[in-house]
């Protein structure tokens, strides 16, 4: 299988459009346009029933004592986490492709409403919904695709992996609100290929990419 997307290249940098936050002078981060990435695959194996597509930050700070903080900087070295930002499920098998903007062309406060998505898939929450839960503003379920918003001040460039499975099942064996870790574990024994592609991104201006 071929991942591949007229957004970005593999390993190259995401485009502001496609991301939750955007770099400004005045306040070091403004609000982006959001927007899904297109994506389009190839070479789906026999018997392939349903797509699952999952969009992953694995350099996510594993402590908040820096992050966003002025005169502060947070370091390489710091150990990382993972965040989800797009948890998709249940896309027929005859789908190969998606749409920039056709599942996100916005920031919505408190998030886009879910599980139901187009062509009868479903989308799961990303980890913006752990990230906002003490904001009264912006805490809500952020269901389907949220883009990169890093800390301004990460000495990181963050890696952006989305990755399509290829799964021998119609509809994985999931209810109700469920996140990346629920889907990861859903689809065990269901995988029959699956292709990724990285992006890159950063606020930091003082980060090459």
């Amino acid at each position: 299988m071929k991942l591949a997307s007229h957004s970005f290249s593999d390993g190259q940098p995401i485009p502001a459009e496609f991301a939750f936050g955007v770099p400004d002078l005045d306040q070091h981060v403004a609000l982006g346009k959001n927007r899904n990435p297109d994506l389009a695959w190839t070479g789906a194996p026999a018997g392939t029933r349903s797509w699952a597509i999952v969009c992953v930050d694995h350099d996510v700070p594993s402590r908040g004592d820096d992050v966003n903080r002025e005169g502060r900087t947070v370091p390489v070295d710091l150990p990382r986490v993972d965040f989800f930002h797009w948890v998709l499920i249940d896309l027929p098998g005859e789908i190969t492709a998606i749409d920039a903007g056709a599942l996100s062309d916005r920031i919505v406060p408190r998030g886009k409403h879910g599980p139901a998505a187009a062509h009868g898939a479903r989308q799961g929450v990303n980890d913006y919904t752990q990230w906002f839960a003490g904001d009264e503003a912006m805490r809500g379920d952020y269901y389907g695709y949220d883009g990169p918003c890093p800390p301004w001040n990460d000495a990181l460039p963050h890696r952006y992996v989305f990755t399509v499975y290829a799964l021998d099942v119609e509809r994985l064996p999931v209810t109700g609100r469920f996140d990346g870790k629920d889907i990861l574990a859903a689809m065990q024994g269901h995988i029959l290929a699956q292709a990724s592609l990285t992006g890159v991104y950063s606020l930091n201006p003082d980060v090459k990419l």
